[in-house]
């Protein structure tokens, strides 16, 4: 497995191809916006995408996952308690910060702790609440990394004056849900650079 970065001009938000060499598929995640530039970049992957996943419900995650979905034929997934956030404009911010209200559809939701296999690649859904109420992590054991969307960044955790936001649940997920993996873990953050778990136990000041 390997990961392409592709980063993403509303709110310099990081979208993923997380690839599978040995299949030639991949799985995108977080397509927040720009879907041309997302496009070139499975282009130039070579890989086949065959499934999104979202961390989390804002429109700067999941911005263009319509139109890619539509453009592969491919479904797009999410935690199942993010389905009001993913829905309501008001919550997913797009009424707010881009005056274009949209509910955004996800075709399968995911449990929490549910392993899931897609391009051949195994991961499990990490829910971690705080951010939003329905945010998650992607956790790809095999491959020692997680995709931490706006949960967990290099130095810093994400935002909780947003609609459903709680700093207490979002520490308390992040020590129970991702303090707990190898300390090698590589974190692939919804903005700025990558960590890993070792790192943020010892220099995250919110931890």
């Amino acid at each position: 497995m390997k990961v392409a970065h592709v980063l993403l001009p509303v709110c310099a938000m990081n979208c993923y191809l997380a690839i599978n060499d040995a299949t030639g598929e991949s799985i995108i995640v977080d397509p927040g916006s720009s879907p041309e530039r997302i496009k070139k970049a499975i282009e130039a992957s070579g890989a086949r995408p065959v499934a999104i996943i979202l961390t989390h419900g804002h429109f700067d995650h999941v911005g263009a996952a319509e139109e890619i979905a539509g453009e592969y034929g491919i479904k797009v997934y999410a935690y199942e308690v993010e389905r009001e956030t993913l829905e309501n404009p008001s919550v997913n911010l797009s009424a707010d910060m881009i005056f274009k209200p949209k509910a955004y559809h996800v075709d399968v939701y995911l449990k929490d702790e549910q392993e899931v296999e897609l391009a051949g690649l195994k991961f499990k859904c990490l829910a971690t609440p705080g951010h939003t109420p329905g945010g998650c992590c992607f956790y790809f054991a095999d491959a020692g990394l997680v995709f931490t969307g706006d949960t967990l960044f290099c130095g810093s955790v994400g935002r909780t004056d947003f609609p459903g936001g709680s700093m207490a649940q979002l520490v308390d997920s992040i020590k129970t849900k991702l303090m707990v993996l190898p300390d090698d873990t590589i974190c692939y953050p919804g903005h700025e650079s990558a960590t890993t778990i070792g790192d943020e136990k010892i220099y995250n000041p919110y931890l």
